[in-house]
């Protein structure tokens, strides 16, 4: 990160900037890393800033959606390929997929009936809510009761139901795996049962879809080792599809934020930000603190003392009325004032898409493209 860009930036500074070059390295990576026949998409849902999303239709074989305002971007964007999941489709969503040549997931035997009713016979691949599981991550997908997927005592009757045509599974499990040995087994397993459960039921299998879930720590700079992926092997004329999101767009983002003033109040230093949690959610809903850099500007162009800490903890809180608005706690500081600018790493995806920008409604960050 470009710490000039950051200076020249309307003080107070608040911006997310992405880079669509590293999207781009980081897509050829796990393309190398992957079965050399397999299918990367890339699930918008992690950033859907238009710039990123075209760069990643670009970049990768297509685009994962998982709404009608998704299935519009990867359209303008020019995706190749989109295939389409959630488990709350409405029936213009539907419809919408269909017309532009989309994949469905489809969710439950009740979603497989209204895609038979439109008359238009779709391939779909229905999600499956296997038994059992293995992989551990921040969210578990199946393998629990989850709204996610197909019972796997259900598909029998899923398959027989007319007017869809059954081309394959979609398996995805968890989310943020950080063992890429378990996923790369999981994957394995994942075609295994697929091949055996599609020759039970009579399907005509041509796809596997198992996913995304790449973990990335944030706490450090570790991710996932992808390489036990690439010793997967896949049958002939089986499309093998992955669908990370996180993975390859969080270390392509960077969120930058003003310190606005510093207090201490029992004992406690807060760093108060210009932006927060309805910028950058990710912390406070999954109760962790997001390391961040400092950026020193040397300008104070104002009459009166600047704040100003020194060797000590301090907490990065954002504009918020809530004790919630919290990206870091007890995160020490050499030196840190008034002025400066906190920026904090790996939040290209999950960060901006999934935030309460509303609360309160301050003004949104400005989105830096480069």
């Amino acid at each position: 990160m470009r710490a000039d860009l950051l200076r020249d930036l309307p003080s107070p500074v608040c911006a997310y900037v992405y880079d669509t070059a590293a999207l781009r390295a980081r897509a050829a990576e796990v393309r190398a890393s992957l079965p050399a026949s397999a299918s990367l998409l890339y699930a918008v849902k992690a950033n859907g800033h238009p710039a990123v999303v075209a760069t990643m239709a670009a970049a990768c074989d297509g685009l994962e959606v998982a709404s009608g305002g998704e299935l519009a971007l990867a359209k303008q964007a020019g995706a190749r390929r989109i295939v389409f999941g959630g488990p709350g489709k409405i029936d213009a969503e539907l419809a919408a997929a269909i017309d532009a040549g989309a994949l469905i997931n489809a969710e439950s035997l009740h979603e497989l009936r209204r895609l038979a009713a439109t008359g238009a016979n779709p391939e779909v691949c229905l999600r499956v809510n296997r038994p059992g599981g293995g992989l551990r991550g921040s969210h578990t997908m199946t393998g629990t009761p989850t709204p996610f997927g197909i019972d796997e005592a259900q598909l029998a009757d899923a398959v027989r139901i007319p007017g869809v045509h059954v081309i394959g599974f979609h398996l995805h499990a968890v989310s943020n795996n950080m063992d890429g040995a378990a996923h790369a087994a999981f994957v394995a397993d994942a075609v295994d049962w697929s091949l055996s459960t599609a020759g039970e039921l009579g399907v005509d299998l041509r796809v596997v879809n198992v996913g995304g879930g790449f973990g990335v720590d944030y706490l450090s700079t570790q991710r996932m080792d992808l390489s036990p992926l690439s010793a997967i092997v896949v049958p002939d004329g089986l499309d093998l599809i992955f669908e990370p999101g996180r993975y390859l767009a969080a270390d392509a983002g960077w969120y930058a934020a003003e310190v606005l003033d510093l207090k201490t109040t029992h004992g406690r230093t807060f760093a108060v930000l210009r932006g927060g949690t309805h910028h950058f959610r990710l912390p406070a809903a999954w109760g962790y603190s997001h390391p961040f850099t400092i950026v020193p500007v040397d300008d104070w162009p104002h009459p009166y003392p600047r704040p100003s800490v020194h060797d000590t903890k301090v907490d990065a809180v954002g504009e918020l009325c809530t004790p919630r608005d919290v990206l870091t706690r007890g995160r020490h500081v050499d030196t840190l004032r008034a002025g400066d600018i906190l920026v904090f790493g790996r939040t290209g995806a999950y960060g901006w898409d999934i935030s309460h920008h509303e609360f309160l409604r301050h003004d949104p960050p400005e989105f830096v493209i480069v």
